[in-house]
């Protein structure tokens, strides 16, 4: 669109490491000076969360063109507490087949910081990182970063030529912790268990979108525990049942849904500021179907789950916005 349609507005999500004003610092880098800028920090929801702020914006009509970039430039750290198993119907090997597959997904995203397959046997022999939970089942420490552009309606009508990639954002909504998280000693419900399956509700009714609906899935699977966690939460199975989507591969090629084709987290990596937004480049690119060996089949929904501990937490659902002009290049 070139820089001048980008004087409106400007949402950054902060690194979670950077010192204050650091979209500043990024964007003068490359003559972006005299617009507004918003530093955004929502831990790992971060990039989701200017994401959302910036469909605010634009459908508020204050503006019709917003980019929302999100990077990280990451120190070494250490996991000093990890959650406990769910209950005694995940075992151990559900969570090493989740890892499995996501390192299998990314060996075709030439983005991803980890392209190599592992073995099932190379995923639950890795290094312990905690009691049930191996090197090969956490996410990275990673740098990187993502942006994506949103435009208002009005924006793309005078630039008719972008309507074949347009890609349009259903909903997204946006939610903090609950009562539950300081009321129950509950590590599932410390990670935002309860938060999402309330905005999630939110979504499907407000969208009339099921998740029968949706083809694929960028989910924060910071930890595969957590992405066995999340199917209950975002209702593709109910409570209790998580493990049965592993056992029956309905998170993979060939499944009722592909969930994280990009590697997630665990492969591709999670660089803080930047997660949310590349989870939803890449559904984007899903949706306009450009990704290649790891395209999705017959994509016409995408949802989209990033959550920060603290806690904030972001879902949405995306499709192509004009699908009479896109050029399908599956």
């Amino acid at each position: 669109t070139g820089k001048k349609f980008l004087r409106y507005l400007f949402y950054v999500s902060r690194p979670i490491f950077a010192g204050t004003c650091c979209g500043q610092r990024a964007l003068y880098e490359v003559g972006l000076t005299g617009i507004p800028i918003f530093n955004v920090n929502n831990a790992c929801a971060s990039g989701s969360s200017g994401l959302f702020l910036g469909k605010q914006i634009i459908e508020s009509g204050n503006a019709d063109v917003i980019l929302c970039a999100g990077f990280e430039k990451m120190a070494a750290g250490s996991l000093e507490k990890l959650a406990s198993p769910i209950d005694d119907r995940s075992k151990r090997e559900h969570y090493a087949k989740i890892a499995y597959k996501n390192h299998l997904h990314s060996v075709h995203n030439p983005k991803s910081q980890f392209t190599k397959e592992f073995s099932l046997d190379q995923v639950i022999n890795a290094r312990k990182i905690y009691d049930f939970m191996g090197l090969l089942e956490c996410s990275p420490t990673s740098d990187g970063a993502a942006a994506a552009v949103i435009v208002s309606e009005r924006f793309l009508e005078k630039n008719p030529r972008l309507k074949s990639q347009a890609v349009e954002i259903i909903g997204l909504k946006l939610g903090t912790d609950m009562p539950s998280v300081f009321q129950e000693k509950s590590n599932i419900k410390m990670i935002g268990f309860d938060m999402i399956d309330k905005i999630s509700k939110e979504l499907y009714a407000e969208t009339k979108i099921t998740p029968n609906d949706v083809q694929v899935i960028e989910l924060h699977d910071c930890f595969a525990p957590n992405e066995l966690i999340t199917y209950e939460a975002i209702g593709l199975c109910p409570v209790g049942k998580g493990h049965t989507i592993v056992d029956k591969n309905d998170n993979t090629y060939g499944g009722k849904w592909v969930i994280n084709p990009s590697g997630g987290l665990i492969s591709k990596g999670h660089p803080i500021g930047a997660t949310g937004v590349a989870q939803a480049v890449e559904l984007s690119n899903q949706l306009r179907g450009r990704c290649g060996k790891r395209q999705v089949p017959n994509c016409k929904i995408a949802m989209q789950h990033n959550i920060g501990i603290g806690g904030a937490g972001v879902v949405g659902l995306y499709r192509l916005g004009f699908p009479q002009h896109a050029q399908s290049k599956l």
